[in-house]
This record gives C-alpha cells, sequence and structure tokens, in this order.
C-alpha cells in the first residue's frame, strides 16, 4: 500500500503536458492556430484588428513573449518585415528564426498576386514576394491551415491526433462556408471598385470583382486632394460602384471620393478583430460579404 501511495504521489508531481505556445503576427494567424490546436495551445496575437501590420513597434512586452515561443505564425512576404526581424533577434529565442521549424510563413503556402517585376522604393511600399494580404480569400485560410496543422503536428507530435481531428471538423464547416458565401456573393462578379490601398487582389480574385483604381498613387502614399480631384475624372466612364477600405485605415480619401462620386465608402474588417461581428474567422467573411452585397442595394 505504501508503494502504491509514493507511486501516485510521484505521478501526480510529475508536471503536466506543456501546450503549445504559438506567437501570431497578425489576428487572422492566431485564430486559425486556435481552431486548430484548440485547448492544446496557448496562442498569443501581438497586433489587433484595428492595427496596421506594416507598422508596429517591438515592444519589450513582445519580445518577451517571443522567447517563450515554441511557433511563429507570420505572413511573410515582408508585411512584417518594419518589427518582425529585430524581434526574432532580441528574443534570443532559436526555435523561431528564419529557416527554424517553429517560423511559419502564411505567405509561403498559396500562390501570390502582385509580384512586382522591377524593385524600386520611388514606388511606394511594394513587396517584392507579392502582396501579403492573402487572408481576404477563405481559400487560402483552407491552404495555411492545412500546412499549419502539420507545422503543430511536427512540433507537438503527442497532440498531433488532436491537431488533425480539430482541423478536418474545421476544413470542413470552412468549405461548407465558402460555398454559401459565394453564393450569396454572385451579383458582386464584375462590379467595377476603387480601393483606398491596393489591398484586395485576393478578395477581387476570389469574388469577381474589377478594380479600377486605387485612392493612393502608389501603395502607402496618402492621395492629395488634387490627385483624388484627377482620378475622380479618370474613372468616370469605368462606374464604380464602391469603395473598398479596410477598417485599420483613415478613410478620410475614400470619404471624399464617395461623396464626390455618388457611390458607397464600404469599411470591410479585413481581419479577425476589425469590427464587432468579425470576431472569429467565419464572422470575418460574414461582415465582409454582407457588407458588400449591401452596398450593391
Amino acid at each position: 500500500m505504501r508503494f502504491l501511495i509514493l507511486l501516485l504521489a510521484s505521478l501526480l508531481a510529475l508536471p503536466a503536458q506543456a501546450a503549445l505556445n504559438v506567437f501570431a503576427t497578425v489576428p487572422e494567424w492566431g485564430a486559425l492556430a486556435r481552431e486548430i490546436g484548440g485547448d492544446k495551445v496557448d496562442v498569443f496575437t501581438a497586433t489587433g484588428g484595428l492595427q496596421d501590420p506594416h507598422h508596429i513597434q517591438a515592444r519589450p512586452s513582445l519580445i518577451a513573449r517571443a522567447r517563450n515561443a515554441d511557433l511563429l505564425v507570420a505572413t511573410g512576404a515582408e508585411l512584417e518585415i518594419g518589427w518582425l526581424p529585430l524581434l526574432q533577434r532580441e528574443s534570443g529565442n532559436p526555435r523561431i528564426q528564419t529557416g527554424q521549424p517553429g517560423l511559419f510563413e502564411a505567405a509561403r503556402q498559396v500562390a501570390m498576386k502582385d509580384v512586382p517585376t522591377r524593385l524600386d522604393r520611388a514606388e511606394g511600399d511594394i513587396h517584392p514576394g507579392g502582396n501579403p494580404h492573402i487572408q481576404t480569400d477563405p481559400r487560402n485560410i483552407l491552404a495555411v491551415g492545412a500546412a499549419l496543422t502539420e507545422r503543430m503536428a511536427q512540433l507537438a507530435p503527442a497532440d498531433a491526433s488532436a491537431y488533425r481531428a480539430n482541423w478536418k471538423a474545421f476544413s470542413e464547416r470552412w468549405q461548407a462556408a465558402i460555398a454559401r458565401w459565394e453564393k450569396q456573393a454572385a451579383p458582386l462578379r464584375g462590379v467595377p471598385v476603387v480601393v483606398q490601398h491596393k489591398a484586395f487582389p485576393y478578395l477581387e480574385d476570389w469574388l469577381g470583382l474589377k478594380e479600377v483604381a486605387a485612392l493612393e498613387p502608389k501603395p502607402g502614399v496618402e492621395a492629395s486632394v488634387a490627385y483624388l480631384g484627377t482620378l475622380l475624372g479618370r474613372v468616370a466612364g469605368a462606374a464604380p460602384k464602391m469603395v473598398l477600405v479596410a477598417a485599420y485605415q483613415s478613410p478620410q480619401a475614400a470619404e471624399w471620393f464617395g461623396r464626390e462620386a455618388k457611390v458607397p465608402v464600404v469599411v470591410v474588417p479585413f481581419t479577425v478583430g476589425g469590427n464587432e461581428r468579425a470576431k472569429d474567422l467565419f464572422g470575418l467573411f460574414d461582415d465582409t460579404i454582407d457588407r458588400l452585397v449591401g452596398a450593391l442595394k
């Protein structure tokens, strides 16, 4: 009996299996990691839905979080180029350095759009690897999620079966939701739109929207009123039906253009947390499709 008591005490003293520590740079990948990992992951997201992911400071609190991460999930394609390399370096965490299994870049899992043929910073805030805003097409979520599941399984093999079961359940729900969204969004196919920032090529490809102009004269460069006035005349013949703006951006230029062109300005959440309804990945696209279709009415 004494032996059994001692054995039980020793088993109780063993530490519980630690959850996989995931550091996500942006809300969409944090949300996806939670769907895959469930209660077997501890997910920290570095940015919120109303922050510009291009321009974040590598604060000491973020560095401390990165120091303990088992897996860093980033968009890549230089979306986080202004802060993530510094965070990796200052964290001193060998697991999340470039080339290590603990660094996962979502953009490497999909076909990139808007890959520049010429690299010149005079052309504005361009990304050599292509447009990084891949999360606006839900089909990309499937590609990223499948690869992320396997990376998480590689890093925490004891929980691999749970990750794969969670992914299977999520992906089935997700594919059904895509079919529903596509049916709802059918009236958007071929609709001409103006965008404030060139952040929507994946959304446009998925829904068949036709981008006729961007309000920024160059990516990341704020438009002057004079430029907007010129642009207004230039796109009049294309008869755009709406102006698209991401929730984290100032809508000032879009509101001026929409008022002058007499078309609605549609502020889409863009990522999880971009507005009250976009609390998770499903809410993100439910809200986005409702806003786009609603603008046609």
